[in-house]
């Protein structure tokens, strides 16, 4: 009996502690689906960060506004096309018909948010045409919130002149404001320039969600790494980790 008792109490304990331990996941999981949701609906994310909408160095002279994808104009929409085909198509190699599809559809989705760069008016233009964008999207990658960056692309004529490593600045700070865990991109393996880019400069690590990490046979198979930048504890053990995932995911056209 006194054994039989043992066994009810302990029973009793466990079932206390499952249930414990399943709403504090839900507690959690509502918490990170919250973030997201603020995160997601803030009309700019620039009005916090003002002296990042404009870059004057280096001879290049710019300024930044913030866009999404369900309200990009047609003209906007034919500039995006264009500036991807030239950057990437080459990066793609045959499979860029099939990626470019999928890129297309993704810019317009209600859920992408953007930074575009135009190039200041001078004396011969009296315009302010548009030389670049950064398209990034606020996601949960292994129940983590991060702000995953889709694209950032620049016309040749503004690279090399640090307009890539502000607009990643910026977009740490506007992930590190929504109290997102990590930024988070893929970047395609033949694309060493990029790779160097963002490893070297700016001291982002494979992650652990990357097919390479987790399954390395795998990973051979796959023309991509995800690459990440985590800003707190939880966030580095999970996404910066070398480790074996049960799953890992990612857009086609995230590079």
């Amino acid at each position: 009996m006194e054994s039989s008792g043992v066994a009810s109490h302990c029973n009793n304990v466990s079932s206390r502690e499952k249930k414990t331990k399943r709403r504090e996941i839900l507690e959690k999981k509502k918490a990170n689906d919250e973030l997201i949701k603020a995160a997601s609906s803030e009309k700019s994310h620039l009005v916090y960060f003002q002296p990042f909408c404009h870059y004057n160095r280096n001879g290049l002279s710019v300024f930044i506004e913030s866009g999404s994808g369900d309200k990009l104009s047609s003209s906007v929409k034919q500039y995006i096309q264009n500036l991807l085909k030239v950057n990437m198509e080459v990066v793609f190699g045959p499979e860029w018909s099939t990626e470019e599809k999928v890129k297309c559809r993704d810019m317009v989705s209600s859920e992408a948010r953007y930074i575009f760069v135009h190039e200041a008016p001078n004396a011969t233009v009296d315009k302010s045409p548009l030389v670049g964008f950064v398209h990034f999207r606020f996601t949960l990658e292994e129940e983590i919130p991060v702000l995953y960056v889709y694209e950032i692309q620049l016309e040749s004529h503004v690279q090399g002149k640090g307009l890539g490593k502000f607009l990643m600045q910026l977009i740490e700070l506007i992930a590190r404001k929504s109290c997102m865990g990590a930024v988070v991109l893929t970047v395609q393996k033949a694309n060493a320039v990029a790779i160097n880019f963002y490893r070297s400069k700016l001291r982002y690590t494979i992650s652990s969600i990357s097919p390479s990490r987790v399954d390395p046979l795998m990973g051979l198979e796959k023309s991509y790494e995800i690459l990440c930048k985590a800003f707190d504890h939880e966030a580095k053990a999970i996404l910066e980790v070398i480790g074996i995932s049960k799953k890992y995911s990612t857009p086609e056209s995230r590079s």
